[in-house]
């Protein structure tokens, strides 16, 4: 049987042919990637750039930016302690987020399962006060926590049980921190929720079913097959539950102003305050940059860690 042979003549001719057509699929890529390129280049790196040339001047926002101070903004920024007490606070929230406010929607994820009835009704009131604008939800709370008992609902609650008195929730130290991170879970806790069922709902069922027939329990199915295949979804929500507490502004700014005496201090209330209110954006350049560089940091050792085959593949 004779088999055909391509000469090299045909193998260039063919090449000259399909280069002008890959050019032509390079061009049209790019060409739809030109405009989100340019917004890209417009709206994140130049701004970057910007604040990166501010931050080393003492610049009130009016007129040029003249007088250099190198990076004694920098320097400020890491030895004032309401700057260090504020990361505490994002930390906090942090850990708060990640040992209680995620679990337990997982928990509740799973307890409402797929065949729930009524399950598009507990999504949506669930998914309610996450529509709810951040601005609306703060009005909101600080009425439910009014330490007027006519006026808040909560406190009128307390006062009618014996010997409990009417609480300032957000005007005491001890008790600010506590009820803005109910307030963030209360505003977040239904897209998690969500999220974690709409996991479930990619996870075949089968594989559930063949675990109960090889004899596991309802804890042990859940802990060695719904758990892991739920991987890519909690890795999502601990990037956005982190990321969302160490840049959280408008809830705190609304309720508290980052008061009393600081102690509900966030980075983004700090940068805020500096910035607009006293007006010193060069300073308030060198803090966003501060956080730049905290969330960049973290979403980079986050995703090498991410790629670890054994990353909650092994729970």
């Amino acid at each position: 049987m004779n088999i055909p042979q391509v000469s090299r003549d045909s193998l260039k001719l063919q090449g000259r042919i399909s280069s002008p057509r890959r050019v032509q699929e390079y061009l049209t890529i790019f060409l739809f990637l030109l405009p989100a390129f340019v917004i890209f280049l417009l709206f994140i790196i130049y701004p970057i750039f910007r604040a990166i040339y501010y931050s080393l001047f003492n610049w009130n926002g009016l007129g040029p930016a003249t007088v250099f101070v190198g990076l004694n903004n920098f320097k400020q920024i890491l030895t004032d302690q309401v700057f260090i007490k504020a990361i505490r606070n994002c930390l906090l929230i942090v850990i708060l987020s990640l040992a209680i406010q995620l679990p337990f929607a997982l928990s509740l994820a799973i307890m409402v399962g797929r065949d729930l009835p009524g399950r598009a009704f507990f999504r949506a009131i669930f998914f309610m006060p996450y529509v709810i604008s951040e601005v609306i939800t703060a009005i909101i709370w600080m009425s439910l926590l009014d330490p007027d008992p006519e006026r808040g609902l909560i406190n009128a609650l307390l006062v009618l049980i014996p010997g409990v008195h009417a609480q300032n929730f957000l005007g005491d130290m001890n008790q600010v921190l506590a009820c803005v991170f109910i307030v963030l879970s209360w505003k977040y806790f239904g897209l998690y929720i969500l999220l974690f069922m709409a996991g479930l709902q990619n996870i075949p069922k089968e594989i559930e079913e063949a675990a109960v027939i090889d004899g596991a329990n309802r804890w042990q199915t859940v802990r060695n097959v719904t758990i892991p295949l739920l991987g890519s979804t909690i890795r999502t929500c601990i990037l956005l539950s982190v990321l969302g507490s160490l840049t959280q502004f408008n809830l705190i700014w609304i309720m508290t102003r980052g008061g009393p005496v600081n102690t509900s201090e966030v980075m983004a209330t700090y940068m805020y305050r500096y910035s607009f209110i006293r007006f010193q954006l060069g300073y308030g350049s060198a803090v966003a940059l501060v956080m730049l560089a905290i969330c960049l940091v973290f979403s980079i050792a986050y995703l090498r860690l991410a790629r670890q085959p054994d990353y909650l593949g092994s729970i």
